[in-house]
This record gives structure tokens, C-alpha cells and sequence, in this order.
């Protein structure tokens, strides 16, 4: 049983007497987007260490216990040591920290006590020195005795300082923070006015690890412009979903009208934007949203090949780019089944073949890209199946 540990002790550099974890980020505050970070990783049970319990605070943990996932606020290392099961394993998170699902959840697989480091040399004021030339940069996993230890000790002890030092202790393996992360979507904050630059930094993140080149290269630079813009001024998400499905219908009707360029450059923005929205609202906590625009992020690409087929056919009186179109759907589908979540960037995937079908009708050759995107597609089908063999 995994289990998640916070704390929310230490106050925000503010006049206001605000928590650090009670900060404003990503549309909710830091101690919620830390808890369904903890979420996504596997843990069924939250335990939030706190030295008071403000409105803010008591507001946060109502809506973290709305996941689904049993929360409980304690004091002291024996509390949270009386909470949690007798078997359960923690994922420990540091007071403040901002952190991504690609640093967090390779944490949350190992065994035995493990600790993300990062040396010293490199650590900025908010990492707390554990010896050895190593800062703890926020994360550690750790079997549930290690609190058994900290309760043990006076009660004036800091339980998140000494519950690391006994882990350090006690030979925890130390797994040095990627490169690239500090600084970036990972660190801890206690300041208002830097929480926003590490929203962009997340947003980034969270882009980067989506594989594709459509990701990296078109919708993460947008989105480092756009999200905080909207997270200011709090759009509602089912606002831009809402003109995101109205640019979808735009496009599918050009298509259909044979107004295959306008057709095909509108559908490549309403995938970005479907992208755009899609991470908006996994920020938000909004999933049923979430999982509708990927649905358009997958579906306007095929549809557009279809339209796209029909139209040439149409023109020619062949039935020959209906099937080149059926073929691209189908190897695409089955590609994106088969393909690992990690995989060379080259690799295509809706999007791109989406890309591909517009810079073919956009030069004049739109049949020429239909074959080049069923092609592309048929290859990643074919490196798919081939990484699936090595794996087995």
C-alpha cells in the first residue's frame, strides 16, 4: 500500500500569515496540486503533517479528500505514524515543493528508502542539506518505520528535517534530480510572485514529457505564452473547450466543402488548441474535460484524412485516396495502441500526420501528402511492433 506524505508547516514570505502550501498555483493551491500528483502515482491514503490549521488550509484538504482518496491532517510524527497502515509505504513530498509526474512517479516504483538528491553545489536556498555534498530536493520514498524512528524522538523535533536525516541515516539510496529539472518544473517555493514563472516551467514539463515532435516543437512554446495569461485572468475551461469543438466543426465542414487548405490548417490549430486545453485542464483538476480534448486530439486528425480521401476521390472518380485514408487511420490507431509512452521523438502520431496532410494540400499535392502520412504511419506501426517484440 503506497501511502502520501505532506506537510504543510512552513509560512508563505508574505505579510499576509499565509502557508506556503496554501499558495495560489495552477488554478488551486500548492498542497492540492501535491496531493494529485501523489494520486496519479498510486497512492489510496494522504496524511498532511500541519503546526496550524488555517481556513485556507482546512478549504485545501476538503477538496483533496473530494479525489476519492482518504486524507487525514496530524501534528506529530506519532499521529501520522497511528494513521497510516501498518504496511504502508510513503511517498514523502517536502513543504512547498513543485514538483512533475515524470520526476515523481519513477520515484514512487522503487523499494526500499530512496532519496531524489541533487548535489549541493547546484542547490538553491529552499533544498535542505543531508551530507555527503548532497541537498534533498523534495521527493523521498520511504518504508513506514522511518516515522516509527522520528516518533520516537521529542515532540519539538521537525518531523519533515528529521524523518530525512533518519532516512540519510539509515544508507537510503540517493537518486540524483535529471538534469534540467532544477530550476525549471521542479523546486520548492514559499513566494507568491515566483509561483507563476514555475507554472510555465511545469507547463513546460509536462509538455515536454508527451512524446511526439507536434508537442515539443508547435504547442510547447504556445503554451509557455498562453497558460499563464489564462491561469491570470481564470478563464473557464469550458470556455476554450467550447470554442476548441466549434473550430473542430469549422474545419470538418471545410473539409467537406472542399475547402481542403482553409479545412486542413483550421483542424492543425484546433488540434493545438485541443492540446492547449487538454493540459489547462489537467491543471485544473477538470478530467472529464481532459479526456474530451484528447479525444479531439486523436479524432479531428482521422476524421480530416477521411474528409480529405472523399474530396480527391470526388475529384477523380477513384476510390484510391479512400483507401490510402482508411490505411492511415487504421495503421495510426494501431500505431498509437502499440507505441510506448517513451519513444523516439521522431515517431509519428496523430498530430503529425495531421501536419503531414496539410503541407501536402498547402504546396499543391494533397494526394502526395495523404500517401506520405499513410507511409509515416505504416513505419511507426512497424517500429512499434518491433519494440513490443524486444520487450517480451
Amino acid at each position: 500500500m503506497l501511502a502520501g506524505l505532506i506537510f504543510a508547516v512552513q509560512d508563505a514570505d508574505e505579510p499576509t500569515g499565509a502557508l506556503a502550501g496554501t499558495l495560489p498555483f495552477a488554478g488551486m493551491t500548492v498542497i492540492e496540486y501535491q496531493a494529485r500528483l501523489l494520486v496519479a502515482a498510486g497512492v489510496s491514503q494522504i496524511v498532511v503533517v500541519v503546526a496550524r490549521l488555517t481556513p485556507e488550509l482546512l478549504g485545501a484538504v476538503a477538496r483533496i479528500g473530494r479525489r476519492g482518496v482518504a486524507v487525514d491532517t496530524v501534528r506529530s510524527a506519532g499521529e501520522a505514524a497511528a494513521r497510516l497502515h501498518p504496511l504502508s509505504r510513503l511517498l514523502v513530498l517536502a513543504d512547498g515543493l513543485i514538483t512533475t509526474e515524470s520526476v515523481l512517479v519513477p520515484l514512487a516504483r522503487e523499494q526500499g528508502d530512496v532519496l531524489l538528491v541533487i548535489p549541493e553545489a547546484e542547490a538553491d536556498a529552499g533544498y535542505e542539506l543531508i551530507g555527503g555534498g548532497d541537498s534533498w530536493a523534495g521527493i523521498a520514498r520511504l518504508d513506514r518505520e522511518r516515522l516509527a524512528e522520528v516518533a520516537a524522538m521529542p515532540r519539538d523535533y521537525d518531523v519533515q528535517s528529521s524523518l530525512l536525516h533518519v532516512a540519510a541515516q539509515a544508507g537510503a539510496l540517493r537518486l540524483v534530480l535529471a538534469d534540467g529539472e532544477p530550476g525549471g518544473g521542479h523546486g520548492i517555493e514559499t513566494r507568491r510572485d515566483t509561483l507563476e514563472s514555475r507554472s510555465r516551467a511545469v507547463v513546460g514539463a509536462t509538455l515536454a514529457a508527451r512524446p511526439g515532435w507536434f508537442n515539443r516543437w508547435l504547442v510547447r512554446p504556445l503554451a509557455r505564452v498562453a497558460m499563464p495569461w489564462l491561469m491570470r485572468r481564470h478563464v473557464p475551461t469550458a470556455a476554450l473547450a467550447g470554442g476548441t469543438a466549434a473550430a473542430a466543426i469549422g474545419a470538418l465542414a471545410a473539409l467537406w466543402f472542399d475547402q481542403l487548405t482553409v479545412g486542413l490548417l483550421l483542424a492543425v490549430f484546433t488540434v493545438t488548441l485541443a492540446t492547449l486545453v487538454a493540459t489547462f485542464a489537467w491543471l485544473r483538476d477538470e478530467d472529464v474535460l481532459a479526456r474530451a480534448m484528447s479525444g479531439v486530439v486523436l479524432g479531428v486528425p482521422a476524421v480530416a484524412a477521411l474528409l480529405l480521401g472523399h474530396a480527391l476521390d470526388a475529384q477523380s472518380g477513384e476510390l484510391t485516396a479512400r483507401v490510402l485514408a482508411l490505411a492511415l487511420v487504421v495503421a495510426g490507431a494501431l500505431g498509437h495502441r502499440a507505441a510506448p509512452v517513451a519513444r523516439p521523438i521522431g515517431w509519428g502520431d496523430a498530430p503529425g500526420y495531421l501536419v503531414t496532410l496539410a503541407v501536402g494540400t498547402v504546396v499543391g499535392l494533397p494526394f502526395l501528402g495523404l500517401a506520405g502520412a499513410a507511409l509515416y504511419a505504416t513505419v511507426t506501426l512497424a517500429l512499434a511492433i518491433e519494440a513490443l517484440r524486444a520487450r517480451v
